[in-house]
Protein backbone atom coordinates (compact mmCIF):
# COMPACT_ATOMS: atom_id res chain seq x y z
CA UNK A 1 0.00 0.00 0.00
CA UNK A 2 1.24 3.64 -0.46
CA UNK A 3 0.76 6.01 1.44
CA UNK A 4 0.19 9.49 0.11
CA UNK A 5 2.89 12.33 2.26
CA UNK A 6 1.77 15.47 3.30
CA UNK A 7 2.57 18.51 1.16
CA UNK A 8 4.07 21.24 3.59
CA UNK A 9 2.72 23.55 1.02
CA UNK A 10 -0.64 22.39 2.63
CA UNK A 11 0.12 23.91 6.07
CA UNK A 12 -0.34 27.19 7.35
CA UNK A 13 2.41 29.74 7.51
CA UNK A 14 3.36 28.90 11.12
CA UNK A 15 2.65 25.43 10.86
CA UNK A 16 4.37 24.76 7.81
CA UNK A 17 7.86 27.00 9.61
CA UNK A 18 7.35 24.50 12.55
CA UNK A 19 6.96 21.46 10.04
CA UNK A 20 10.20 22.27 8.12
CA UNK A 21 12.68 23.16 11.25
CA UNK A 22 11.38 19.32 12.42
CA UNK A 23 11.85 17.83 8.46
CA UNK A 24 15.34 20.01 8.20
CA UNK A 25 17.09 19.52 11.23
CA UNK A 26 18.46 15.87 11.68
CA UNK A 27 19.40 15.90 8.21
CA UNK A 28 21.60 18.90 8.18
CA UNK A 29 24.90 17.71 9.58
CA UNK A 30 24.13 14.96 7.12
CA UNK A 31 23.95 17.46 3.87
CA UNK A 32 27.49 19.26 5.22
CA UNK A 33 28.86 16.08 5.46
CA UNK A 34 28.24 15.01 2.01
CA UNK A 35 28.68 18.51 0.59
CA UNK A 36 32.18 18.85 2.57
CA UNK A 37 33.22 15.51 0.86
CA UNK A 38 31.12 15.64 -2.49
CA UNK A 39 31.58 11.85 -2.11
CA UNK A 40 28.34 9.85 -0.64
CA UNK A 41 30.62 6.83 0.10
CA UNK A 42 33.18 8.85 2.28
CA UNK A 43 30.57 11.09 4.46
CA UNK A 44 28.57 7.85 5.15
CA UNK A 45 32.60 6.23 6.68
CA UNK A 46 32.83 9.49 8.24
CA UNK A 47 29.39 10.00 10.01
CA UNK A 48 29.49 6.39 10.89
CA UNK A 49 25.77 5.98 9.13
CA UNK A 50 24.87 3.42 6.27
CA UNK A 51 25.62 4.94 2.49
CA UNK A 52 22.00 3.96 1.47
CA UNK A 53 20.66 5.78 4.59
CA UNK A 54 22.48 9.09 3.90
CA UNK A 55 21.66 8.62 0.26
CA UNK A 56 18.16 8.32 1.23
CA UNK A 57 18.82 11.62 3.54
CA UNK A 58 19.55 13.67 0.92
CA UNK A 59 16.96 12.64 -1.48
CA UNK A 60 14.40 13.36 1.05
CA UNK A 61 15.65 16.32 2.06
CA UNK A 62 15.75 17.93 -1.99
CA UNK A 63 12.26 17.05 -2.36
CA UNK A 64 11.21 18.50 0.94
CA UNK A 65 12.85 21.68 -0.39
CA UNK A 66 11.91 21.42 -3.69
CA UNK A 67 15.53 22.36 -5.01
CA UNK A 68 18.08 20.23 -6.65
CA UNK A 69 21.14 20.48 -4.12
CA UNK A 70 23.80 17.97 -5.98
CA UNK A 71 24.53 16.96 -8.97
CA UNK A 72 25.39 13.14 -8.98
CA UNK A 73 27.92 10.76 -10.75
CA UNK A 74 28.12 7.55 -9.37
CA UNK A 75 29.39 7.91 -6.15
CA UNK A 76 30.64 11.40 -6.35
CA UNK A 77 28.41 14.51 -5.72
CA UNK A 78 29.09 18.17 -6.57
CA UNK A 79 26.63 21.03 -5.44
CA UNK A 80 24.98 22.97 -7.39
CA UNK A 81 24.37 27.12 -6.88
CA UNK A 82 21.25 26.74 -4.62
CA UNK A 83 23.23 23.74 -2.81
CA UNK A 84 26.25 26.04 -2.25
CA UNK A 85 24.28 28.86 -0.41
CA UNK A 86 22.33 26.32 1.41
CA UNK A 87 25.82 24.70 2.62
CA UNK A 88 26.72 28.18 3.81
CA UNK A 89 23.57 28.51 5.97
CA UNK A 90 23.76 25.47 7.02
CA UNK A 91 27.43 25.80 8.40
CA UNK A 92 26.42 28.70 10.46
CA UNK A 93 23.51 26.91 11.85
CA UNK A 94 25.87 24.00 12.72
CA UNK A 95 28.68 26.32 14.07
CA UNK A 96 25.73 27.73 16.25
CA UNK A 97 24.67 24.73 18.00
CA UNK A 98 28.42 23.69 18.94
CA UNK A 99 29.06 26.92 20.37
CA UNK A 100 25.41 26.49 22.18
CA UNK A 101 26.51 23.08 22.94
CA UNK A 102 30.31 23.89 24.45
CA UNK A 103 28.94 26.84 26.06
CA UNK A 104 26.38 24.94 28.23
CA UNK A 105 29.13 21.98 28.94
CA UNK A 106 31.49 24.74 30.12
CA UNK A 107 28.74 26.00 32.29
CA UNK A 108 28.44 22.58 33.82
CA UNK A 109 31.85 21.85 34.42
CA UNK A 110 32.23 21.25 37.74
CA UNK A 111 35.63 23.08 38.06
CA UNK A 112 35.52 25.93 35.96
CA UNK A 113 31.44 25.93 35.03
CA UNK A 114 29.04 29.32 35.85
CA UNK A 115 26.71 29.91 38.53
CA UNK A 116 24.36 32.96 38.37
CA UNK A 117 23.58 34.50 41.74
CA UNK A 118 21.49 37.13 42.51
CA UNK A 119 21.87 39.09 46.38
CA UNK A 120 20.58 42.30 47.53
CA UNK A 121 22.08 45.87 47.49
CA UNK A 122 23.18 46.12 50.56
CA UNK A 123 25.50 42.54 50.23
CA UNK A 124 27.43 43.89 47.36
CA UNK A 125 30.08 45.75 48.97
CA UNK A 126 31.47 43.35 51.33
CA UNK A 127 29.36 40.11 52.44
CA UNK A 128 28.92 38.70 48.31
CA UNK A 129 32.64 39.48 47.29
CA UNK A 130 34.03 37.79 50.55
CA UNK A 131 32.00 34.96 50.22
CA UNK A 132 32.73 34.45 46.78
CA UNK A 133 36.68 35.00 47.23
CA UNK A 134 36.18 32.42 50.02
CA UNK A 135 35.03 29.59 47.63
CA UNK A 136 36.99 30.49 44.78
CA UNK A 137 40.29 29.23 47.50
CA UNK A 138 38.70 25.73 46.47
CA UNK A 139 37.00 26.36 42.82
CA UNK A 140 39.09 28.93 41.38
CA UNK A 141 38.05 28.53 37.94
CA UNK A 142 34.16 29.05 38.74
CA UNK A 143 32.70 31.85 36.98
CA UNK A 144 29.83 34.24 38.51
CA UNK A 145 27.19 35.97 36.89
CA UNK A 146 25.97 38.80 39.58
CA UNK A 147 22.87 40.60 39.51
CA UNK A 148 21.89 42.62 42.73
CA UNK A 149 18.18 43.28 43.02
CA UNK A 150 15.55 43.84 45.48
CA UNK A 151 14.32 40.55 47.02
CA UNK A 152 11.26 40.29 45.01
CA UNK A 153 12.61 41.17 41.83
CA UNK A 154 15.58 37.79 42.44
CA UNK A 155 12.46 35.57 43.22
CA UNK A 156 11.03 36.15 39.92
CA UNK A 157 14.21 35.84 38.19
CA UNK A 158 14.88 32.40 39.84
CA UNK A 159 11.09 31.68 38.49
CA UNK A 160 12.25 32.37 34.98
CA UNK A 161 15.50 30.69 35.22
CA UNK A 162 17.42 33.43 34.76
CA UNK A 163 19.09 32.91 38.47
CA UNK A 164 20.69 30.05 40.14
CA UNK A 165 20.51 31.07 43.83
CA UNK A 166 20.13 34.24 45.24
CA UNK A 167 20.61 35.55 49.06
CA UNK A 168 17.90 37.81 50.11
CA UNK A 169 15.79 39.19 52.81
CA UNK A 170 13.27 38.45 54.21
CA UNK A 171 13.60 34.43 53.62
CA UNK A 172 11.00 33.94 51.35
CA UNK A 173 8.32 31.30 52.16
CA UNK A 174 6.61 30.13 49.04
CA UNK A 175 5.74 25.97 47.63
CA UNK A 176 7.59 26.63 44.50
CA UNK A 177 10.65 27.50 46.34
CA UNK A 178 13.74 25.86 48.70
CA UNK A 179 14.61 28.82 51.14
CA UNK A 180 17.24 28.26 54.17
CA UNK A 181 17.95 30.98 56.59
CA UNK A 182 21.66 31.38 56.50
CA UNK A 183 21.97 34.34 59.38
CA UNK A 184 20.43 37.36 60.88
CA UNK A 185 21.40 41.35 60.85
CA UNK A 186 20.65 43.61 63.57
CA UNK A 187 19.16 46.85 62.22
CA UNK A 188 19.78 50.55 63.72
CA UNK A 189 18.13 53.54 63.91
CA UNK A 190 20.09 56.01 61.90
CA UNK A 191 19.99 59.37 62.62
CA UNK A 192 21.87 63.42 61.29
CA UNK A 193 24.72 63.78 63.62
CA UNK A 194 23.11 66.93 64.95
CA UNK A 195 19.70 65.04 65.70
CA UNK A 196 17.89 65.54 69.35
CA UNK A 197 18.78 61.70 69.88
CA UNK A 198 22.22 62.20 68.43
CA UNK A 199 23.91 61.66 71.69
CA UNK A 200 22.60 58.21 72.38
CA UNK A 201 23.84 54.71 72.01
CA UNK A 202 20.48 53.17 71.95
CA UNK A 203 16.73 53.45 71.89
CA UNK A 204 13.13 51.69 71.81
CA UNK A 205 11.60 52.54 68.25
CA UNK A 206 8.58 54.23 70.10
CA UNK A 207 11.05 57.23 71.03
CA UNK A 208 11.07 57.90 67.47
CA UNK A 209 6.93 57.60 66.41
CA UNK A 210 7.17 61.84 65.79
CA UNK A 211 10.02 61.63 63.05
CA UNK A 212 9.86 61.87 59.50
CA UNK A 213 11.39 58.52 58.17
CA UNK A 214 13.51 57.97 54.69
CA UNK A 215 12.66 54.28 53.16
CA UNK A 216 13.20 52.14 50.82
CA UNK A 217 10.35 51.60 48.28
CA UNK A 218 7.32 49.30 48.58
CA UNK A 219 8.26 45.77 47.61
CA UNK A 220 11.86 45.83 49.28
CA UNK A 221 12.12 43.40 51.55
CA UNK A 222 13.53 46.09 54.40
CA UNK A 223 10.39 48.51 53.60
CA UNK A 224 8.63 45.67 54.53
CA UNK A 225 10.68 45.07 58.04
CA UNK A 226 10.63 48.49 58.55
CA UNK A 227 6.87 48.71 58.83
CA UNK A 228 6.31 45.65 60.67
CA UNK A 229 8.70 47.02 63.32
CA UNK A 230 7.20 50.13 63.68
CA UNK A 231 3.70 48.92 63.50
CA UNK A 232 4.84 45.99 66.53
CA UNK A 233 6.45 49.50 67.93
CA UNK A 234 2.45 51.16 68.05
CA UNK A 235 3.24 53.41 65.26
CA UNK A 236 3.26 53.90 61.12
CA UNK A 237 5.97 55.74 60.22
CA UNK A 238 5.25 59.32 58.48
CA UNK A 239 7.79 58.90 55.28
CA UNK A 240 9.21 61.72 53.68
CA UNK A 241 11.19 59.83 50.82
CA UNK A 242 11.85 56.81 49.37
CA UNK A 243 14.70 55.30 47.56
CA UNK A 244 16.46 52.13 45.87
CA UNK A 245 19.42 51.63 47.97
CA UNK A 246 20.46 51.77 51.54
CA UNK A 247 23.33 54.00 51.12
CA UNK A 248 21.18 56.50 49.47
CA UNK A 249 19.15 56.78 52.40
CA UNK A 250 21.74 57.55 54.80
CA UNK A 251 22.69 60.07 52.68
CA UNK A 252 19.47 61.37 52.92
CA UNK A 253 19.69 61.37 56.64
CA UNK A 254 23.06 62.91 56.91
CA UNK A 255 21.66 66.20 54.92
CA UNK A 256 18.36 65.98 57.93
CA UNK A 257 15.89 64.73 55.69
CA UNK A 258 14.64 62.13 58.04
CA UNK A 259 15.78 58.63 59.84
CA UNK A 260 15.77 55.36 59.08
CA UNK A 261 15.87 51.70 60.08
CA UNK A 262 19.29 50.55 58.45
CA UNK A 263 21.63 47.62 58.11
CA UNK A 264 25.24 48.09 59.02
CA UNK A 265 27.54 50.05 56.22
CA UNK A 266 30.04 48.56 55.05
CA UNK A 267 32.29 52.06 56.06
CA UNK A 268 30.99 54.36 58.66
CA UNK A 269 29.02 57.29 56.96
CA UNK A 270 30.11 60.88 57.73
CA UNK A 271 27.34 63.06 58.62
CA UNK A 272 25.13 60.38 61.03
CA UNK A 273 24.94 58.73 64.18
CA UNK A 274 23.66 54.62 64.43
CA UNK A 275 22.13 53.95 67.79
CA UNK A 276 20.94 50.21 68.26
CA UNK A 277 17.21 49.71 68.66
CA UNK A 278 16.37 47.85 72.01
CA UNK A 279 12.42 47.32 71.17
CA UNK A 280 11.02 45.74 69.43
CA UNK A 281 14.17 43.45 68.19
CA UNK A 282 15.31 45.29 65.38
CA UNK A 283 16.98 42.27 62.86
CA UNK A 284 16.19 41.01 59.20
CA UNK A 285 16.84 37.22 58.29
CA UNK A 286 19.04 36.61 55.46
CA UNK A 287 18.85 33.14 53.64
CA UNK A 288 19.64 32.14 50.31
CA UNK A 289 17.04 30.29 47.97
CA UNK A 290 16.52 28.45 44.99
CA UNK A 291 14.05 26.89 42.77
CA UNK A 292 12.44 23.46 44.00
CA UNK A 293 12.92 20.61 41.50
CA UNK A 294 15.32 22.88 39.57
CA UNK A 295 18.60 20.58 38.73
CA UNK A 296 21.87 21.89 39.76
CA UNK A 297 24.65 21.75 37.83
CA UNK A 298 28.07 20.60 39.81
CA UNK A 299 28.98 24.40 39.99
CA UNK A 300 26.05 25.69 41.06
CA UNK A 301 25.61 22.34 44.28
CA UNK A 302 29.17 23.08 45.06
CA UNK A 303 28.20 26.77 45.56
CA UNK A 304 25.17 25.98 47.23
CA UNK A 305 26.79 23.64 50.08
CA UNK A 306 29.45 26.37 50.45
CA UNK A 307 26.76 28.90 51.43
CA UNK A 308 24.78 26.49 53.65
CA UNK A 309 28.05 25.81 55.44
CA UNK A 310 28.77 29.20 56.31
CA UNK A 311 25.04 29.46 57.70
CA UNK A 312 25.59 31.67 61.49
CA UNK A 313 29.09 32.81 59.75
CA UNK A 314 27.28 34.83 56.43
CA UNK A 315 28.11 38.58 58.01
CA UNK A 316 30.87 40.27 58.61
CA UNK A 317 30.71 41.12 62.41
Amino acid sequence: MVHERSSPARLSPSSYEEDMRLLLAPRLAYFAGVARHEHVTRAAQELAVPQSTLSRAMVRLEQDLGVALFTRKGRTVSLTAAGRDFLASVERALGEVERAAESVRADADPSGGKVAFGFLHTMGSETVPELIRAFRVDHPRVRFTLVQNYGEAMIERLRAGELDLCLTSPVPDAPDLVARRLDEQRLRLVVPDDHRLAGRKRIRLAEAADETFVTLEPGYGLRRITDALCAEAGFSPRVAFEGEEAETLRGLVAAGLGVALLPPPAVPRPGVVELTVTAPRAIREVGVAWLDGHPDTPPVAAFKKFLLSRRGNLLPD
